[in-house]
């Protein structure tokens, strides 16, 4: 019994952080077929996982939507790193902008909903309490008429050298409009450590909005972590909105690799007792059994659909598992 708890706990570590990663893959693909870049961002690289939970509704997926009424109160902010070597201390700065609708050009500057600076994190949840409040959190507000807004909730790191400027120096603005990226230039803020976005629209559209695809995740590889894998791997069926996964019927895009929790955890375990009960001296090693662990949950998910026979092969040969297995 011994022998199996080791090994799940061995075999757990390494399909976490390729989870991360995919993770990570996913909101970065978010945020490029929401237009949010470039849109708002030049580019977006994140080195944690944000995410928002509202009061009544729970979780929040990227893109999802909402009435106005859902999202009215502050959310409660957690913030995952995306990998071991991400440190999560010190300050930072909080802020809630509006992107407007797909396309728009924002040279003018974004409403600015929420900015605090001098947030820290304590257990994972971004905590604003002790900070300084340059506008508190104001629910969105979209025009009727005016099509699906994009929120987006960034935060920065706060370096010691911040310095913010002279126009967003003292507390109790209200919503109005900012050039957030010249702020985040001219206060002097750190790296980019996460996003996320959610949807909200008043009435019918009376505008044109245009169309963007839909995220695939199932098909971001745990085996790859590069920017072309994430360009490639991110298209899917049109949508009218940025919603992210088009499966999901209420709009929400799943920054989760799509694949059943019974099954990867039975892919653990299956594992476990393989190497529990083999008595030979040629036991799995850690890395093949992390090789194990992955290729049957590749299968799973084929069978499942969450992957086609097409894709499942490259998968397994990217993932160097093959000489484990055999032909697939």
């Amino acid at each position: 019994m011994f022998a199996l708890s080791f090994v799940v706990s061995v075999a757990l570590v390494p399909f976490v952080a390729a989870q991360a990663s995919v993770d990570i893959q996913a909101i970065e693909a978010h945020f490029t077929q929401s237009h949010v870049v470039p849109d708002l961002l030049a580019s977006f690289n994140p080195s944690a996982l944000l995410s928002l939970n509202f009061a009544g509704v729970g979780n929040v997926q990227p893109g999802q939507k909402f009435t106005k009424d859902q999202v009215g109160t502050a959310p409660t902010v957690t913030v995952t790193p995306a990998n071991s070597s991400v440190v999560l201390n010190g300050t930072y700065t909080i802020a809630m902008v509006d992107a407007d609708i797909v396309g728009t050009d924002l040279a003018d500057g974004e409403n600015r909903h929420w900015l605090v600076n001098g947030a820290t994190i304590s257990n994972s949840v971004v905590t604003t309490t002790s900070g300084t409040a340059i506008t508190a959190y104001a629910g969105p507000g979209p025009a009727a008429g005016s099509g699906p807004h994009r929120y987006v909730v960034l935060l920065y790191a706060q370096p010691s050298t911040f310095a913010a400027p002279a126009a967003f120096a003292n507390p109790g603005l209200g919503v109005s409009k900012m050039d957030f990226n010249a702020y985040v230039k001219d206060s002097g803020l750190g790296p980019l450590v996460g996003g996320t976005y959610i949807t909200v629209e008043e009435g019918t559209a009376t505008v044109s909005v245009p169309a963007t695809s839909a995220v695939v995740t199932s098909t971001l590889s745990v085996a790859s972590s590069t920017k072309s894998d994430t360009s490639a791997s991110s298209s899917g069926s049109q949508s009218s909105t940025p919603t992210g996964t088009s499966n999901n019927t209420n709009g929400a895009g799943s920054i989760h690799y799509q694949l059943s929790g019974l099954a990867a955890v039975s892919s653990f375990f299956l594992a476990a007792l393989f190497f529990n009960r083999t008595k030979k001296s040629k036991v799995l090693t850690g890395e093949s059994l992390r090789m194990h662990v992955y290729a049957n949950t590749l299968r799973q998910e084929k069978q499942q659909g969450g992957i086609t026979k097409k894709q499942f092969r490259p998968l397994l040969v990217n993932a160097h598992v093959t000489k484990f297995h055999g032909p697939a």
